[in-house]
């Protein structure tokens, strides 16, 4: 009897994986990509409630890209501005699923002089992404509290964040806009320098709405054609970022084993890095008044049109 009920319970594992629905998922390494990696490590066991995953870490959004115009992907992890610049490059052939991670950029300074927004007057900020969400978050929150730039308050933009904690250590008036885990990094390394203003805060005191870095779309095709596995997938994707939210050291370590970041570093950045997952309307809500102001400052920042409603799968 014993055989006979082992025999049966391989023949319904067999049939079970024979069924499964294969899902490839491309992602950036970084913040974008951390809300994954319970799920990663689930998936190499086996399958996952129906679906078989892989995955793919790619250290740019310029790589994960063509993945998705190709089809050669289902999901992808890109920066929220970069998914309305895809969705209007395709003529709506995908859509967003989820946020996956809010506002990771802050302000850090070699000391203990910045403890309001106010405090930045007369200063210079040295950052990297000029031309990305980081210039627009940054230029919208300084404006909204009254800071002009090139007058109040001044902007060097370097091509690096290295080169961002180098002049900060250079110039002891200086104070600099890093995104995690860059500024735990930082921090390690320069005990004296120390996270002074959360940009998320900052946007959300003005906007009322959050700051959004990551998103997490599909092919509308794929979409369309797999709807239970897309909600199986949504499901795992949740049960994956709680599980990082609320074990940081078990996290961390999965962080460091996809190589995405140190397992040092992800620890302690974690817990700033605003890893999620919205969905539905809230997802809706939010990044479109996101979207909205990307679009006021440079149309270009979203594909040169805000996206129509069906840029945005709410499962209805």
């Amino acid at each position: 009897m014993k055989k006979f009920i082992s025999y049966i319970l391989v023949l319904v594992a067999a049939v079970s994986a024979l069924c499964a629905a294969d899902v490839s998922v491309a992602a950036l390494r970084g913040p974008t990509s951390m809300g994954m990696v319970s799920l990663m490590d689930e998936s190499e066991k086996g399958s996952v409630n129906g679906n078989d995953y892989t995955f793919q870490i790619e250290g740019a959004a310029d790589a994960v890209v063509p993945l998705v115009v190709r089809g050669d992907v289902d999901v992808a992890a890109i920066p929220g501005n970069l998914a309305s610049v895809l969705y209007n490059n395709t003529k709506g052939k995908i859509e967003v699923v989820a946020i996956n991670t809010l506002g990771v950029l802050y302000i850090v300074e070699n000391g203990d002089t910045v403890q309001s927004i106010e405090d930045l007057r007369g200063r210079t900020i040295y950052s990297a992404g000029k031309g990305a969400t980081p210039e627009y978050a940054l230029q919208y929150v300084l404006a909204a509290n009254g800071l002009n730039v090139g007058k109040d308050v001044f902007i060097e933009w370097k091509s690096e964040h290295s080169e961002c904690v180098a002049a900060l250590k250079a110039d002891p008036e200086g104070v600099a806009m890093l995104p995690q885990p860059f500024a735990t990094t930082a921090m390690m390394a320069e005990p004296s320098i120390r996270i002074a203003l959360d940009l998320n805060e900052l946007w959300q005191d003005k906007v009322g709405s959050v700051l959004i870095t990551g998103v997490t779309v599909v092919r509308r095709d794929w979409a369309d054609a797999n709807p239970e596995v897309l909600q199986a997938f949504l499901e795992s994707y949740k049960a994956s970022v709680e599980y990082i939210n609320s074990d940081i050291a078990g996290g961390a370590a999965l962080v460091g084993k996809y190589g995405i970041v140190p397992a040092a570093v992800a620890e302690k950045a974690i817990p700033y890095c605003q890893v999620t997952l919205i969905t539905g309307e809230e997802m809706k809500t939010a990044l479109s008044e996101y979207l909205r102001i990307l679009f006021d400052q440079n149309p270009k920042s979203v594909g040169g049109a805000l996206p129509a409603d069906d840029f945005y799968y709410t499962g209805e």
